[in-house]
């Protein structure tokens, strides 16, 4: 009788300790969830209640068109859309090549060359701008959509990334290709290439997120407004001294987050999949 008696408490605290850990965990993730899309929802809010005349907040869509009426909304798209998909495809591309290359040509210097590469990640942008305006300069692709494009293909972190996917495939496949009398580049091409899918999807993914939302880039080597991206195109909303109007300026920012949105519905199985297929062997 004791013992049963000794035993309902030590399970009432128990459970209580369950409950008490529970109800932390709510709260962390409710906290979480409110800065994560509270943003979002008021920059929602805002765009779709501009204000009239008579400083009431209405339910309209005349903000996304002010949007349209104050800058070539068209053009910044496209603008935006063509760099970013030109460079997204050249970053997947050279990842993809040097990430091989990394992985399974034995050359000289291999190992300080791609400790060379990963260093430079840790060099801020900030820092490269000039000599990479001055080397886009000379080249006569100042104020150019090229100069958007260009720099911004090489890519150190997904040389790694394509470096790490390429050792993880067993050499036998590339061995039993080989005597079969497939060439070193229909080794890659036709063997490695298609089984790094998963990598390449996080390269292009993350490379699309990175190029639509820059800002800094298009500001220092674009000065023509035909030649501007979306992020910099929206700045022209705030008006003079940041006078514009505020549901105008957060309308401009859900036009932006759009395409960023849809690439992510539609990417987030192929990044779910290549972010933990190495985790499997």
């Amino acid at each position: 009788m004791t013992d049963t008696q000794s035993v309902e408490p030590r399970s009432n605290s128990a459970r209580t300790l369950r409950r008490l850990s529970l109800a932390g965990r709510i709260l962390v993730l409710l906290v979480a969830l409110f800065l994560t899309l509270g943003p979002v929802v008021w920059t929602l809010w805002v765009a779709l209640t501009p204000t009239d005349a008579a400083g009431h907040r209405t339910l309209s869509l005349a903000a996304f068109k002010d949007v349209s009426a104050k800058v070539d909304v068209v053009r910044l798209f496209w603008n935006s859309a063509l760099v970013t998909g030109l460079a997204a495809v050249g970053q997947m591309l050279t990842a993809a090549l040097a990430g091989y290359a990394f992985a399974r040509l034995r050359f000289r210097g291999s190992n300080v060359l791609f400790g060379i590469i990963l260093a430079t990640m840790m060099v801020p942008m900030q820092v490269t701008i000039v000599p990479v305006f001055m080397l886009v300069r000379g080249m006569g692709l100042a104020d150019t959509l090229l100069a958007l494009i260009l720099p911004a293909i090489p890519t150190a972190f997904g040389t790694f990334l394509m470096r790490q996917y390429f050792m993880g495939i067993p050499d036998s496949l590339a061995e039993a290709a080989q005597i079969d009398g497939a060439s070193p580049w229909q080794v890659f091409s036709r063997i490695y290439l298609p089984l790094s899918a998963p990598g390449l999807a996080i390269v292009g993914i993350l490379a699309f997120n990175g190029i639509w939302n820059e800002f800094f880039r298009p500001l220092i080597m674009t000065i023509s407004q035909e030649n501007f991206t979306l992020p910099l195109g929206m700045v022209s909303l705030q008006g003079q001294l940041g006078t514009g109007s505020m549901s105008t300026v957060l309308a401009g920012v859900v036009l932006s987050m759009i395409p960023a949105l849809v690439v992510f519905i539609f990417g987030q199985r192929p990044l779910r999949e290549g972010l933990t297929a190495g985790s499997v062997k």
